[in-house]
């Protein structure tokens, strides 16, 4: 009885440390510390670009590779991930690679609660909170509208279709008045329903290879737009 009573403690006591351990990167901090380490100081001729997102965007690497081959295109999506954690990596992950554009892709997650219920004004502070870090730092922003969703499968009944019109409505008005490129998925890519379709998605929220064809040359122009601001701003860094 007593090896039985000892045995459990240790496994209580084993699964409560490896959830401490976990805890103490709620941003994923480490995730790209040793891909960051290797990234030098671009030359002013490369016109490095940093995605910051969640699994969305570190999907499109995944199912699109030749998207970033050849580009100075530096992907940071963490799966999962709401804004919070995003605005405590921005630095390490964005900022500190020193590129000329950041593209932001956020709020999907935020919205179907992942790290807690999230109102669309908290949703927006974060979002602003890394568009004023980047400037600050001499670094472009262009800000992607949330792709649509009419469902979330791992958590439904949150009808986020309409959420998610309003955060994008603000979006873009917020990057129309500071200074932003707004980058607009969801009018491309919604349904009747404003849900993403089966023929760009298996699961209502992640862009299939259809679904990124549709989104590259959308974000490609706008960061095309970024570099020429890039180019007029004092506050670049090089």
């Amino acid at each position: 009885m007593r090896t039985a009573v000892k045995l459990l403690l240790s496994v209580i006591i084993t699964l409560g440390f490896i959830s401490y351990s976990g805890a103490q990167d709620w941003a994923n901090l480490n995730r790209f510390k040793e891909e960051n380490a290797k990234l030098g100081m671009p030359r002013t001729c490369d016109d490095r670009v940093v995605f910051m997102g969640n699994s969305i965007t570190q999907g499109w690497i995944e199912k699109v590779p030749k998207f970033f081959e050849n580009r100075p295109y530096i992907n940071r999506g963490i799966s999962g991930q709401t804004t919070p954690q995003m605005l405590l990596r921005f630095r390490q992950d964005v900022i500190n690679l020193y590129p000329k554009v950041v593209v932001i892709l956020a709020g999907t997650n935020d919205i179907a609660g992942n790290t807690g219920p999230s109102t669309l004004e908290m949703i927006e502070d974060n979002i602003h909170s890394m568009t004023e870090l980047a400037q600050a730092n001499g670094i472009q922003v262009v800000l992607c509208s949330v792709l649509p969703a009419y469902d979330y499968k791992w958590k439904p009944g949150l009808e986020p279709a309409g959420k998610i019109v309003e955060l994008n409505r603000r979006i873009k008005k917020y990057a129309e008045t500071h200074g932003a490129v707004y980058c607009d998925y969801h009018s491309a890519m919604a349904d009747e329903r404003n849900g993403l379709p089966e023929s760009l998605s298996a699961d209502g929220v992640h862009p299939n290879a259809e679904g990124y064809a549709i989104m590259a040359p959308i974000v490609e122009q706008a960061i095309a737009r970024a570099l020429l601001m890039w180019k007029e701003d004092p506050r670049r860094k090089y």
